[in-house]
């Protein structure tokens, strides 16, 4: 189950000798290769040398990466949809075949799959990031630390979180620009960010009724869990033209989301509530037992939206990228609609298959 909660503490990576072997024999060039080399979709050999700021400083890639490794939550897609496949990538949601969504597949093609690297919420497993003798490591959404980046960079060049907000919060179209220059694919970046755009702005004006109701995304994780408007599950709902509640910045503070106080259940009394959770018909029983929560209008007036966590529409919705939004959007809409039409008896439909 995945709600991109357990796994966000910061623990420094411990460099023991084994590992600093590890690390020496990657950069010798010895031993054989694991996973296959990231490029068919040639990058713009003028791009090159190119530097990128990160949240631990500035980044120089001198020439094309071809082995690309992810530690980043979605950083995968991105790489994928700009025609590169990472020689490892690692796995946050779903137990995915090389760690590629079903919203990935098209984009991965016949290619060879990635090696499926973990984070258990100690960081980067760096001993098998070394053996995969990247060129490039990429960790743009993710909360990496700063001694988890110095272990890291001792073996490849490191792109890691935007210095400004919190982690686990930048915007998919950042992550997307970002790695497009770091793979010098910066023109075909741009053209993804708008096709992805166009494709949310398309959907907004198909279902007029979001613009200017409220939203709020939420599961139940230790009670009632929001997330902010630094998330980009929140930015999703923005972008179909909801607003989110008016405090939501101000309990969430900086982070990408918070538990909600009793006293604070208000802000779920929305137009539209998105539930992620992982059992919608035994959650929504629990979650209206509460008096607080279940006289709320957004729940009298059937304006709840359950959608289960552990399907790939759950995972994809919690895994915001220019290849799952189009997914996401796509069936969630139905649903939302459905929530802000004003008819408490319209019952929310399924999400599409």
């Amino acid at each position: 189950m995945f709600r991109l909660l357990p796994r966000i503490r910061p623990v420094a990576v411990a460099a023991s000798a084994l590992l600093m072997l590890s690390v020496s024999a990657c950069g010798s060039g010895d031993g054989d290769d694991s996973g296959a080399p990231a490029s068919d979709s040639r990058a713009d050999k003028g791009a090159f040398p190119v530097s990128i700021g990160h949240r631990f400083g500035t980044t120089t890639v001198e020439s094309e990466p071809q082995r690309i490794v992810t530690v980043g939550l979605t950083d995968q897609d991105t790489v994928l949809a700009l025609g590169k496949v990472p020689v490892g990538t690692t796995e946050f949601v779903g137990e995915y075949k090389g760690a590629v969504g079903p919203w990935a597949e098209k984009a991965l093609g016949g290619k060879q799959r990635p090696t499926v690297l973990h984070d258990d919420g100690t960081g980067p497993q760096v001993e098998k990031i070394a053996a995969l003798r990247p060129d490039l490591i990429l960790a743009l959404y993710s909360g990496l630390t700063k001694d988890q980046y110095r272990t890291l960079s001792k073996i490849a060049p490191v792109v890691a979180q935007p210095k400004d907000g919190p982690d686990w919060s930048i915007t998919w179209q950042q992550q997307t620009e970002q790695i497009g220059k770091a793979l010098g694919q910066g023109p075909k970046a741009e053209q993804l960010v708008a096709a992805t755009e166009k494709h949310l702005a398309d959907t907004a004006a198909k279902h007029p009724e979001f613009k200017g109701s409220s939203a709020v995304m939420a599961t139940a994780y230790e009670g009632r869990y929001v997330y902010g408007p630094q998330d980009n599950r929140s930015r999703v709902l923005h972008s179909l033209g909801f607003t989110l509640p008016a405090d939501l910045g101000k309990v969430v503070g900086d982070s990408f989301g918070a538990n909600l106080s009793k006293e604070r259940t208000d802000l779920l009394d929305t137009d539209a509530l998105v539930w992620l959770v992982a059992d919608p018909a035994k959650d929504a029983a629990k979650l209206r037992k509460d008096p607080l929560y279940g006289d709320l209008d957004v729940v009298k007036q059937g304006r709840e939206v359950y959608v289960s966590e552990n399907t790939d529409f759950g995972h994809a919705i919690s895994f915001v990228s220019p290849l799952s939004l189009p997914y996401v959007v796509d069936r969630m809409a139905p649903m939302l609609s459905a929530a802000v039409d004003g008819e408490p008896a319209t019952e929310v439909p399924a999400p599409r298959a």
